[in-house]
């Protein structure tokens, strides 16, 4: 990710924060609070962000994104509610700042035709120890 971005400041009533419980150690406390965080982000109805960019973050997301085009993201790293939401919130931001970099486009080439005979020799080279490797009987005899 290239450092030249800034960081982006998403509208806070576009996240949702929904808390359930979580899995995992935590004892006797992991089965009374609800300390995961589960963060929803509409991408489709998404103010901020251009085109391309919500079609690159439905891309990078992956499974993480509904067939309505919610980014849905569960933290539950940490075990209190805080920490799993700023974990929850800074894996949005990293997801987010990538889908706003726009790739650069590639221009195909071709091989040059000193790199073609370079290769060509390369193959006929090993060809060649291929050759002197290989059994003949006559040889043996």
């Amino acid at each position: 990710m290239p450092n030249q971005l800034p960081r982006i400041e998403i509208p806070k009533d576009e996240i949702e924060f929904d808390f359930i419980r979580a899995s995992g150690p935590g004892g006797q406390n992991v089965n009374k609070v609800a300390t995961a965080v589960q963060l929803r982000f509409n991408i489709r109805k998404s103010s901020f962000l251009p085109e391309d960019a919500k079609e690159r973050l439905i891309q990078l997301a992956g499974q993480k994104v509904t067939d309505e085009g919610i980014l849905i993201l569960e933290a539950k790293r940490y075990r209190t509610q805080e920490q799993n939401r700023m974990d929850a919130l800074n894996r949005l931001h990293a997801l987010v700042q990538q889908a706003l970099f726009s790739p650069k486009h590639r221009k195909p080439t071709k091989p040059t035709m000193t790199a073609r005979a370079a290769r060509r020799s390369a193959k006929q080279h090993r060809s060649q120890v291929k050759r002197w490797r290989r059994y003949i009987p006559q040889d043996w005899e």
